[in-house]
């Protein structure tokens, strides 16, 4: 009677457990596959999230450009891995209606000098915590989000190649409409 019940509680724990390794595997491809990154980031027409902060030589930089445009770029030392991400950058570097400016979530310190090596001189890199990471909605690297001088997101990828760059310059080349506007998009569907 009591080998039954032993047996009866070890197969209770090894279902128990392998319910548990399903659960955290779905739960895993749920936020890696393409449906999840395709989340990443803030919608076009977002508040994006204001901040500022001081780059390694103690300059401060705000998330509200005092230009038209900003792109900000979620990168490390780990953007040499990206040629062609780099060479867009370097196009964008051109574009007088733009402030470009890299956070990373290690300290600055340790990817200046690498980017600088790459021909971004001139682009403040700044470190983030992972919490502004997080409030961006950003889990991987390079990630591009370009915010108007209002705040709002108009565009907003992960990013592997220089057209990708200059493909979301465009669309943030174009105004955010009010029905883009996540608080006004309700308001517009119950007055029409």
């Amino acid at each position: 009677m009591i080998t039954v019940a032993i047996i009866f509680v070890v197969i209770a724990a090894i279902l128990c457990v392998a319910a548990l390794l399903a659960l955290l595997g779905i739960g895993h491809l749920g936020l890696s596959g393409p449906d999840a990154l395709a989340r990443d980031g803030l919608a076009r027409g977002q508040l994006a999230p204001a901040w500022t902060l001081a780059d390694p030589a103690g300059l401060r930089h705000s998330s509200r450009p005092s230009c038209p445009l900003q792109l900000i770029v979620f990168a490390d030392h780990s953007l040499k891995s990206f040629p062609s991400v780099v060479a867009g950058l370097r196009a964008l570097l051109a574009d007088a209606e733009l402030e470009i400016v890299i956070l990373t979530r290690g300290p600055a310190e340790h990817s200046e000098p690498v980017l600088r090596q790459l021909g971004l001189t001139g682009v403040p890199v700044l470190t983030a915590a992972p919490a502004r990471y997080g409030r961006y909605n950003v889990r991987v690297m390079p990630f591009a989000i370009f915010v108007d001088s209002a705040g709002r997101v108009r565009a907003s990828s992960l990013v592997n190649h220089d057209w990708q760059l200059a493909k979301l310059r465009q669309v943030a080349a174009i105004p955010v409409g009010a029905d883009e506007v996540p608080g006004r998009r309700r308001w517009l569907a119950m007055a029409g």
